[in-house]
């Protein structure tokens, strides 16, 4: 997952047989021969397109609930194979944004596959016109369909006529689309430079970052001051880079749909209350002492003075050994295994299909994450393994993504995905289970210490952290329509970074630029606080698991399952988690104090 600051791990488990499994992705398995086929393959579809579009003229709202449910089955059928072709041409391109040739087939792709989805506008413009009565009348026997047909219903007040909505469609294939390819192709193609032990060294971003762990403050500090001088040294297009992107999303979603805020469309597809955001990134703010605190145990564990935000992952002393691929697949595996055979047994074939691609490479787009195709086919997993202990948790992290969309596997192609809140859920559950199959393993108390470092550094990664990039984005989506400039935008990001760290850690200059570097800020606005919503979530999920051990990994395993096929409220309902209740957030917060607190203990 793009953009995401994932956990660090320590040792391995010991007396363990290692899996052999190649470390690079097939993609034989999504479509046939797709470059040289492609017109074939669109042909098929559109054979489906041309079905469904033959029914409009008996498309009725007293029409027989059968008729519906056939012309839902072709719709799928086109779903389903522009997934396995869009899925091709992301992957392909994934594997080096340079290749030119993956560039031009992804854009070709995309153009057509628009075209085709435009076609079937008025089926979903149709729908969203049917009288109450009737929609309930034929959402009766629709079964697993259901939630996506309430779905489509749900953005009945945000959705404009047919050829606007083509028009829409066809402009965000040359605009949105294309300008954060953009941002993709030049970020990742982003060069540096950095001196360490004496020797001048050339790295992509993946190979840099690993330098901000270094057991060394200054190479730590060079890292950073490498990266911000690369991204600085371009903020006048990145900049502006954004600023497109924000006016684009302006202009659709409160010019043309008419939302209320920008935020509220995310909340929208997400099928959360704005009211639920609203009291999750208010929590956060209010417990953002829990971690200054906390940074300034780690400046006294890790000798670090004056604590400041270039050494705010400074590794523990257990954690500077690097880990070989295979070794980290076994950890994790075994890991899996201890909470629940099945999600392990489903996690390995993944490694097994051949479905994940680990190494990092030159031009390898940045980052990681997993792509769930469609219903039955194993997900396809990209990391961007250096050796780093962080590495096995960001493993484990996606893999958790893979069985969720493994275990959701019996429901439609619309509804096996679940909502982006939820869809942290299994991912951030799996590094909890790596972090707490270590600490259960370790007696030694400087290993133990590291491994709450660890872990209290993800939980900033992906809770607070995630939390103030939303913030930002609030702040900079409302600065951007009143005409604010780069600078501005960054001064306002330096202002939300000081409040966050307060007086326990310095902030450099050097980080008002972080923003730019946000891949999850330009491609989708507001995505972040899912990392926030899940996390606390499962620190929640995972006491109750502590508190009930096996008889909670049915329930757990029941939610995987669900997928995408209710509401999240009514998934969470089930486990007994109310959303928009301040007390079940603050309850995710006390967790992380507790912890904070077990990190001091080890100093007495």
């Amino acid at each position: 997952m793009a953009g995401r600051t994932p956990a660090r791990t320590a040792s391995k488990p010991r007396h363990i047989t290692r899996p052999s499994f190649p470390d690079q992705w097939d993609l034989t398995h999504l479509v046939t021969d797709p470059v040289r086929r492609l017109d074939a393959l669109l042909a098929e579809l559109e054979t489906n397109v041309v079905q469904i579009e033959a029914a409009r003229p008996q498309l009725s709202p007293s029409m027989p609930s059968h008729e519906l449910l056939a012309l839902l089955t072709l719709s799928e059928a086109i779903a389903q194979g522009s997934s396995r072709l869009g899925a091709f041409a992301y992957l392909w391109f994934s594997e080096s944004t340079k290749n030119s040739e993956a560039r031009s087939f992804k854009t070709r792709v995309e153009e057509r596959l628009t075209a085709l989805n435009n076609r079937l506008l008025f089926f979903e413009l149709w729908w969203q016109s049917v009288d109450d009565a009737n929609a309930a009348r034929l959402m009766a026997d629709a079964g697993d369909l259901r939630y996506h047909l309430q779905t489509i219903r749900r953005f009945k007040p945000h959705t404009l006529s047919e050829p606007e909505e083509k028009i829409v469609n066809l402009k965000n294939v040359t605009g949105r689309s294309a300008v954060h390819t953009f941002y993709d192709v030049m970020t990742n193609g982003f060069t540096f430079t950095l001196s360490v032990d004496g020797k001048k060294k050339t790295v992509n971003r993946e190979g840099l970052m690993a330098y901000v762990r270094s057991q060394k403050a200054s190479v730590r500090q060079a890292a950073y001051q490498e990266l911000y001088r690369v991204f600085s040294g371009q903020r006048d297009l990145l900049g502006e880079i954004y600023k497109t992107l924000v006016n684009d999303w302006k202009s659709e979603n409160l010019g043309l749909r008419h939302f209320t805020s920008p935020i509220a469309t995310r909340n929208l597809g997400n099928d959360v209350p704005d009211q639920a955001v609203d009291v999750l990134l208010s929590a956060c703010a209010k417990n953002a002492d829990i971690f200054q605190t906390y940074f300034k145990l780690k400046a006294k564990i890790c000798k670090i003075a004056p604590m400041s935000r270039y050494h705010l992952y400074a590794p523990h002393r257990t954690e500077a050994k690097k880990y070989k691929y295979a070794d980290a697949v076994t950890m994790v595996l075994e890991a899996y295994r201890g909470f629940s055979p099945r999600l392990a047994d489903l996690a390995e074939q993944v490694f097994r299909d051949r479905h994940i691609d680990g190494p990092t490479r030159p031009g390898k787009l940045g980052g990681a994450y997993c792509y769930s195709v469609v219903p039955g086919l194993t997900p396809y997993v990209m990391l961007n393994y250096t050796g780093e202990a962080r590495d096995i948790a960001t493993m484990a992290h996606e893999l958790g993504h893979a069985v969720h969309g493994m275990m959701a596997k019996d429901h439609s192609v619309f509804t096996f995905h679940s909502t982006l809140p939820l869809a942290e859920t299994a991912s951030v559950f799996g590094e909890r289970i790596l972090s707490d199959a270590l600490m259960s393993q370790e007696r030694n108390t400087a290993v133990r210490q590291g491994l709450l470092l660890g872990q209290l550094d993800d939980i900033y990664a992906t809770v607070l952290r995630q939390a103030y990039f939303v913030r930002f984005e609030k702040l900079a989506h409302q600065m951007i329509a009143e005409g604010a400039t780069g600078d501005q935008l960054a001064k306002a990001y330096m202002n939300e970074l000081r409040q966050q760290f307060g007086k326990a850690v310095k902030v450099p200059d050097e980080f008002q630029w972080e923003w730019l570097t946000i891949p999850h800020i330009f491609a989708s606005p507001f995505y972040c606080y899912a990392y926030s919503f899940g996390n606390l979530l499962v620190l929640a999920l995972y006491r109750m698991y502590k508190e009930q051990g096996a008889a909670f990994v049915p329930k757990y395993l029941d939610l995987l399952t669900a997928g995408g096929s209710q509401a999240p409220r009514d998934i969470l309902i089930t486990v007994g988690v109310d959303m928009t209740s301040e007390t079940f957030w603050q309850s995710g917060f006390d967790t992380i104090r507790e912890m904070v607190e077990q990190l001091e203990a080890t100093l007495s």
